[in-house]
């Protein structure tokens, strides 16, 4: 892969890792309602599952949607559906969850699961074996997943840290149940924009 070719990937990995989207909101309520430290695993569950998944997309899971068209068509449909059910739990949340341990971060595996039912994840996924690794060739599908590794997890870190940050302010039982509304709000609206 040329210089030229590698920092355009670098750069298409950095805006869609650093972009809005169902991880980062996600992961920002999360490091609100229980810190950077418990929700470590999930930060990697994101990066290393969503490497995962490119990399078996650019092994050839993009040819299945070829062959069988329906099948993206479903895959959308239950990613949407899931994505409002995250919405409504974050926007249900009691905002006390975090203090009474009743409520718990994603899990390493969960988090790694989510990018399969993610819109974006998938958005991403597509687009960057589509742009930067057309000929389906294992070693640049490697190269490729590594670049997304490497900045993915500065960028969803700095989500989480956002979320962390605003925990003081968030003390407040009201402005948490407001904080969530807005992240499911946002959710929603991530949902719709995946969509288009």
């Amino acid at each position: 892969m040329s210089f030229e070719m590698m920092t355009a990937l670098a750069l298409f990995a950095l805006v869609s890792s650093i972009t809005p989207g169902p991880n980062n909101l996600i992961l920002m309520s999360s490091g609100a309602n229980f810190g950077f430290k418990r929700t470590t695993p999930h930060m990697f569950g994101v990066t290393l599952g969503f490497m995962l998944m490119l990399f078996l997309v650019g092994l050839g899971i993009m040819q299945l949607f070829d062959l069988f068209p329906l099948s993206y068509l479903i895959l959308k449909v239950f990613c949407v559906v899931y994505l409002l059910y995250l919405a409504y739990k974050i926007a249900t949340s009691n905002g006390q969850q975090h203090t009474q341990n009743k409520g718990k971060p994603f899990t390493f595996i969960q988090a790694a699961l989510f990018q399969w039912v993610n819109p974006k994840a998938w958005a991403m996924a597509l687009s960057a074996i589509s742009l930067y690794d057309p000929n389906k060739n294992v070693s640049a599908v490697l190269i490729v997943s590594a670049v997304f590794g490497l900045i993915n997890l500065p960028c969803v870190s700095s989500w989480t840290l956002v979320g962390e940050k605003l925990q003081h302010w968030l003390s407040s039982p009201t402005r948490l149940k407001l904080f969530n509304y807005l992240m499911a709000l946002l959710l929603v609206v991530s949902v719709l924009f995946s969509l288009l």
